[in-house]
C-alpha cells in the first residue's frame, strides 16, 4: 500500500508506482469522488483538439451505423483505391451530353 501526505492547499503527491501504473503525467486531470470506501480518483484524459471531430455525437452515430452495416453484410471491401474508383464508375449514371 502506498502512502502520501496532504500538503498545503490540498495538494498531494501520488507515489511513483501509482503514477506509472495509471500512466499519469504532469498536467493530467483527475476526477475526485467521495465514496463509502474513501476517495476515488479517476484519470480524465482530454481529447486532442485535432481529433475532436471524431468524438462529436453526429460522427459517433455514423460510426455506429457503419459498424452495424458491416456486421449485417451491407458493405464492400476493395483491394485498392483503383478498384474502388472502377466500381464507382461502373455504378455511375450516364451523363446527358449536349449534342453537337
Amino acid at each position: 500500500m502506498a502512502r502520501t501526505t496532504l500538503r498545503a492547499k490540498g495538494q498531494l503527491t501520488l507515489p511513483d508506482e501509482i503514477r506509472k501504473a495509471a500512466h499519469l503525467e504532469e498536467g493530467d486531470l483527475l476526477e475526485a469522488e467521495l465514496t463509502p470506501g474513501g476517495i476515488l480518483l479517476r484519470p480524465q484524459k482530454l481529447i486532442d483538439a485535432t481529433q475532436a471531430w471524431f468524438w462529436a455525437p453526429e460522427w459517433q452515430a455514423g460510426e455506429r451505423q457503419a459498424d452495424e452495416d458491416r456486421t449485417a453484410g451491407r458493405s464492400e471491401s476493395f483491394g485498392s483505391g483503383d478498384e474502388l474508383v472502377e466500381a464507382l464508375r461502373g455504378r455511375a449514371k450516364p451523363r446527358n451530353r449536349p449534342s453537337a
